[in-house]
């Protein structure tokens, strides 16, 4: 079964040690998905896999078959070819300088929204029995530090993403969103 990405079918290569980040950039040429260290620690490959964020240069693509991958390029066209509003927020917050790891940035986000709406704390949250999560700029920090900018511009990307997810229903809907594209 071939894997789904960004809404179009794409084959499982044929030499099932292919990474999934390979698999995007070689094969599908979606090269918004950046090679940073190749070893999972710095997030630049960030990509969604059924709303979900992995690093896509520790994911062997053959392990996604029959799954969804959203890339930054796919959150356009979910969002009717207009910037997704994350997108629109990091320009007007200045959340990139080189704009290496904003793809990744980006992915990760929204991903992490996912997780805020579905109610999984992190290191920082609160009160764990909580039905929803409290959301504070240092949940968005903790959350994000997997996420590495090496301009140094994590406070124009936390500003962006306290615009865009300020609430918790702002979440929801982007979670809600990113399971639209993936179908």
């Amino acid at each position: 079964m071939p894997i789904q990405v960004n809404g179009s079918m794409v084959s499982i290569p044929d030499d099932p040690r292919t990474s999934l980040l390979d698999l995007l950039r070689e094969q599908s040429h979606l090269t918004g998905t950046k090679i940073g260290c190749n070893q999972g620690a710095c997030g630049a490959c960030t990509v969604l896999v059924d709303g979900e964020r992995i690093v896509s240069c520790l994911a062997l693509a053959v392990q996604y078959d029959g799954r969804a991958i959203t890339t930054v390029e796919g959150l356009a066209e979910g969002n009717d070819g207009s910037l997704h509003p994350l997108q629109a927020a990091f320009i007007e917050h200045d959340g990139f300088q080189c704009g290496y790891c904003t793809p990744g940035q980006i992915c990760s986000a929204i991903g992490m929204a996912g997780e805020i709406a579905r109610g999984i704390p992190s290191h920082v949250t609160e009160d764990l029995a909580a039905e929803t999560i409290a959301i504070s700029r240092a949940e968005f920090q903790e959350r994000m530090s997997g996420n590495l900018c090496r301009c140094g511009a994590h406070n124009g990307i936390i500003d962006a993403i306290s615009e865009v997810y300020g609430s918790a229903h702002a979440a929801q809907d982007d979670a809600a969103l990113v399971k639209e594209v993936a179908q």
